[in-house]
């Protein structure tokens, strides 16, 4: 059954943590003094052997989380978005991208949504950077239970994967007992005929807004919670925009490099049609109220009623 209490993204990795410690006795969590917040009072429940805070020290701690994996331990590393994939990206390439390591990368503050900490953590070019890898697996789910699902999911499979969490408290869109999230999946939360919306993240929320808005004026849209960015679900976009014709990509990034370009390129391989975006264009962030930030960059219901409105009249119809 379905929670009505909001939750943010990353409140789902320490109960997720508790429950895979239970499960597995390989399992080591590294973190880069982010606990308190990532964790709560759910870390307490890590046993000492199996929890190592390196401190701010992020290169040192994926070339840890590298060498126990090596050592067969089954390794969760997090810290900042900013910290873990803009200080430490090369000791990530290099020790665990190019091996292929099954170690599971678990970002929080993705987006202009951190809010106050301003631009130096607000990190808006991490999915670029990470999709870009060959064989890192990148996640962003909409809403706590489908983070907690797809952080247990990520445990058992035997590739490198990100996994970006936010700070936002959101609606859950998913029943907590729903455990069908899997790395190049994704959802249909509305079936429409006219617009395909794709987002991940927090733009899943302002997706559906949106979708209701659309309703208003006639125009039915479909919306794809595009939760897993590389692999994508490509068959699933695809079959929607072969129904509809057109699409509008929404996602708390950059333009450039992240899951509106990775449609784009799908689309265009596949089934020329098309595509409108609605993410931060070219900016870096700055400090302010979430919501304000969010207003400000164009992260909205309103301005992907715009996208579509403007896509659907350039369809081949």
């Amino acid at each position: 059954m379905t929670e009505t209490l909001n939750k943010s993204t990353r409140d789902a990795y320490g109960p997720a943590l508790v429950e895979l410690a239970a499960l597995y006795d390989d399992l080591v969590v590294i973190d880069g003094d982010v606990g308190a917040p990532a964790f709560k009072d759910a870390a307490r429940n890590l046993r000492s052997n199996r929890y190592f805070n390196m401190g701010i020290a992020e290169q040192n701690m994926i070339l840890t989380s590298a060498g126990l994996s090596l050592a067969n331990f089954r390794v969760f590393v997090s810290s900042l978005a900013s910290f873990l994939v803009g200080r430490a990206y090369d000791e990530i390439r290099e020790t665990i991208a190019i091996p292929g390591l099954p170690v599971k990368l678990i970002a929080s503050y993705g987006g202009v949504t951190v809010g106050e900490d301003g631009a130096t953590h607000q990190m808006l070019e991490d999915i670029a950077l990470m999709r870009v890898l060959p064989g890192m697996g990148v996640l962003v789910p909409s809403d706590y239970n489908s983070a907690f699902a797809l952080i247990k999911g990520a445990a058992e499979l035997n590739r490198p994967v990100y996994i970006r969490l936010g700070r936002p408290e959101l609606p859950l869109l998913y029943d907590n007992d729903d455990a069908n999230f899997s790395l190049g999946g994704g959802r249909v939360l509305k079936e429409g005929t006219e617009v395909t919306i794709c987002a991940c993240g927090i733009m899943v929320h302002e997706a559906l807004k949106a979708a209701k808005i659309l309703a208003q004026q006639d125009l039915c849209a479909e919306v794809i919670d595009c939760y897993s960015v590389n692999p994508l679900p490509a068959q699933q976009i695809l079959e929607s925009i072969h129904r509809t014709g057109c699409c509008v990509v929404a996602e708390e990034h950059l333009l450039h490099g992240g899951l509106g370009d990775a449609i784009a390129s799908l689309v265009c391989r596949s089934y020329p049609a098309p595509v409108k975006f609605v993410a931060v264009d070219n900016k870096f962030g700055q400090s302010g109220r979430a919501e304000e930030l969010q207003e400000y960059y164009g992260l909205t219901s309103s301005q992907i009623v715009s996208a579509a409105v403007q896509v659907w009249t350039m369809r081949r119809r």
